[in-house]
C-alpha cells in the first residue's frame, strides 16, 4: 500500500507529505480530526480515511524498530545493563499500561476493559515464554515494578526496607528499572495522541499506538539529541548523590499503570531466593556511591 494516489478529473491527490503531516501533527497533539481540517484544509471524511491507511505504510516501513530481540542481542543487552546500571543478570525492565480508548459498538462498558487487571499480563505473548525460558539468556530476567509477579525470570524491589541489604537492593533495582519508565513517560510526552482517550475505532487506535511505539524507537536512534535533548531524561548527580528527575515529568500524565498480579507461591518463593542472592551488593558486588544513595533518600 502507498501513501500517494492518483489524481482524477474529479479532484486534486493529497500530496503525500501533507498526509504525513497531517498523521504526524495527529499523533503528537492528538487534536480532533475536526481541528485538522481546518488547519490542513483538507476534508474530515478524506482525513479519518488515510490516517488508518498512512499508519499501516508507517508500521511496515518502520517494522524493524518493533522486534523482539534474539538470544545474542538479549546477551548484549545484560552486558549494558551490568556496566551501566550495576545490576548483573538483568535483561531489561518492563512495564505494563493502559491506552484508554472509547468502547468498541454493541458494548455498554460493563464488559469491555474487565481484562484491565494484572491478567493481562498473564494473557500476553509475553508471559509463556518468559515461563518456558524460551526468550532470555540462562539466568536472565526482567525487573517490574509492583503490577507484575515475582518470578524467577521478573524481579520486584522489596516491599519493605528494614535492612540495609533490600534498601541498597531497592536503590540498585530502582536505577535498572527507571529505563521503563523514562521510556513511557517521553513516548507520551512526544505523542499526545495517547495521553488522552481515543475516540477512533479500536481497530484504528491499534495502528496508531503501535506506530508511535515504532517512530518512538526510530527516533531514539536516528535524532537523539533532538528527540530526547539533555534534560528530557532523569539523571543521576553522582556529585550530590541524587536523582534529578526528567522534564517529561512535568509536561504530562503519566499512562495508568495496570494492576498487581497473582502467581502462586511455588513461583514466589524460588523468586525470593534468587532475590535474596543480590545481598552480593552488599560485599564485592558493592558500588563506591550506594551507601550515600540510599541515605539521601
Amino acid at each position: 500500500m502507498k501513501i500517494e494516489r492518483q489524481e482524477t478529473f474529479m479532484r486534486d491527490a493529497i500530496p503525500a507529505r501533507v498526509k504525513l503531516e497531517v498523521v504526524m501533527c495527529f499523533l503528537s497533539s492528538g487534536i480532533s480530526y475536526r481541528l485538522l481540517a481546518i488547519f490542513f484544509r483538507i476534508s474530515k471524511s478524506s482525513i479519518s480515511k488515510f490516517i488508518p491507511e498512512v499508519c499501516d505504510v508507517m508500521y511496515e516501513a518502520l517494522d524493524e524498530y518493533l522486534q523482539v530481540r534474539d538470544k545474542r542481542e538479549w546477551e548484549d543487552i545484560q552486558v549494558g545493563f551490568h556496566h551501566r546500571w550495576n545490576f548483573p543478570g538483568c535483561c531489561g525492565a518492563i512495564d505494563g499500561k493502559h491506552v484508554a480508548i472509547q468502547a468498541p459498538p454493541n458494548n455498554c462498558g460493563s464488559s469491555y476493559g474487565r481484562n484491565s487487571d494484572g491478567g493481562v499480563f498473564q494473557a500476553s505473548s509475553l508471559y509463556p515464554v518468559l515461563e518456558n525460558g524460551s526468550l532470555l539468556p540462562e539466568g536472565g530476567f526482567l525487573v517490574g515494578d509492583d503490577a507484575f509477579p515475582l518470578k524467577t525470570s521478573l524481579l520486584k524491589r522489596y516491599p519493605n526496607e528494614p535492612t540495609i541489604a533490600e534498601k541498597i537492593y531497592n536503590c540498585r533495582f530502582t536505577r535498572a528499572r527507571r529505563i521503563v519508565e523514562n521510556a513511557f513517560g517521553i513516548l507520551v510526552s512526544r505523542f499526545r495522541i495517547l495521553a488522552k482517550p481515543i475516540q477512533l475505532q479500536e481497530e484504528t487506535a491499534i495502528k496508531m499506538i503501535r506506530t508511535t511505539c515504532e517512530l518512538h524507537n526510530w527516533l531514539r536512534k536516528s535524532s537523539l539529541h533532538t528527540y530526547t535533548p539533555p534534560g528530557s531524561i532523569d539523571y543521576e548527580d553522582i556529585v550530590n548523590f541524587t536523582t534529578n528527575l526528567g522534564t517529561w515529568r512535568s509536561e504530562i500524565n503519566a499512562l495508568p499503570n495496570i494492576a498487581r498480579s497473582r502467581i502462586n507461591n511455588r513461583s514466589k518463593i524460588a523468586a525470593e531466593k534468587l532475590r535474596e542472592k543480590y545481598n552480593f551488593f552488599c560485599d564485592e558486588g558493592a558500588v563506591t556511591w550506594q551507601n550515600y544513595m540510599i541515605n539521601n533518600k
